[in-house]
């Protein structure tokens, strides 16, 4: 078991981030495309060297910049598996994963069985589907007995069943092995069943981490938010729970223990918590904005009403209403409707 260290900065590109990963750990990174994501993978991997930094998976130094350390890719033992298989199209699916730096037929045979791909051993790339072709591209990066594995959306282009069938064979083997990994991935299911931690970066830097089960449940950034599918709404804590936004919104909810008065802080609501009406409504919610329809969204029984941005450019608020709902309102693009959610259902925590 392997732990790993970063610490990168990439001018070209906006990176300056540093983070580690515990021995045995699988971080996943999270963030909008273009927020160096890939770049942190490729630096691990040394593909990209950094203009400032440092490399360290275990005892090894695999880049200091400092020092003039730079570690070819091939010496790194460190797996990269990325979205495409890039299976070599003329050899078998043995010759493939015995292609690996320090394999053999032997042990292509032993991870092959691993990932559930013994009955492939004989085919060309050609012959196999998506998921059979990314099962033994695992397989291929698993037989260079790699100490880290680098995942950069491996299940992005499977279909459900493969995809959840990889999941099942990722989650076997980097439990059992003790591997540390660092995973990209927009796809909340890989976050749920195989990360530990959870880094969001943004524009190059990390702004917010901690475990998969905290970010998911209570998210501090915009997009940790989208992702785990919650609205939140930036502010300025007040006393006992009110948040003020910067255009004068004021919100009520239930603040956590670190929420101090004058503190930038977020409202965090689920969707499905918003009740959404024609006229202004009078009674209960305490929590009440006017906002204009973006998007309606069918998901099953369920349908999302998503409201243009907020003023300050973070995505727009959405509710969730029964279709029923829905039809009864005629809602459509454009119209202007009232989301209302009570106080008890909005959590009012730090801002990351």
């Amino acid at each position: 078991m392997t732990d790993v260290q970063v610490r990168a900065v990439v001018e070209s590109r906006g990176l300056d981030l540093e983070f580690d990963v515990a021995a045995g750990e699988v971080v996943a990174l999270l963030g909008p495309n273009g927020a160096g994501k890939s770049t942190s993978l490729h630096v691990i991997a040394g593909l990209v060297r950094p203009d400032r930094g440092m490399v360290r998976v275990g005892q090894r130094v695999l880049t200091d910049t400092a020092a003039g350390v730079h570690v070819a890719t091939h010496d790194r033992r460190v797996g990269l598996l990325l979205q495409n298989a890039l299976l070599f199209p003329h050899l078998s699916v043995t010759g493939n994963v015995a292609f690996a730096p320090r394999s053999s037929r032997a042990a292509a045979a032993h991870w092959l069985a691993e990932v559930d791909a013994a009955d492939l051993a004989d085919r060309h790339p050609r012959q196999l589907s998506g998921g059979q072709a990314q099962r033994v591209a695992l397989a291929r990066a698993l037989a260079a007995d790699p100490d880290v594995l680098l995942l950069d959306e491996p299940l992005a282009g499977l279909d459900v069943s493969a995809a959840t069938a990889m999941r099942r064979v990722l989650r076997r083997v980097l439990a059992r092995d003790g591997r540390s990994a660092v995973l990209i991935t927009h796809d909340l299911l890989d976050v749920l069943t195989l990360a530990d931690r959870v880094l969001v970066l943004e524009d190059g830097r990390i702004i917010e981490s901690g475990s998969a089960t905290t970010v998911l449940a209570t998210p501090r950034s915009r997009f940790g938010a989208r992702f785990a599918g919650v609205n939140l709404v930036d502010g300025t804590a007040g006393a006992d729970g009110v948040l003020t936004t910067q255009w004068g919104t004021v919100w009520h909810g239930n603040p956590a223990a670190d929420v101090a008065p004058g503190q930038s802080a977020v409202a965090l609501f689920n969707p499905a918590a918003v009740a959404v009406y024609r006229d202004k409504p009078h009674g209960s919610p305490r929590n009440t904005v006017e906002v204009t329809v973006a998007e309606l969204d069918s998901r099953g029984a369920v349908i999302r009403v998503r409201a243009d941005e907020q003023p300050d450019g973070a995505p727009g608020l959405a509710a969730d209403i029964t279709a029923e709902s829905a039809a009864e309102l005629r809602l459509a693009p454009g119209d202007r409707v009232y989301f209302s959610v009570k106080a008890q259902e909005v959590a009012v925590h730090q801002s990351p």
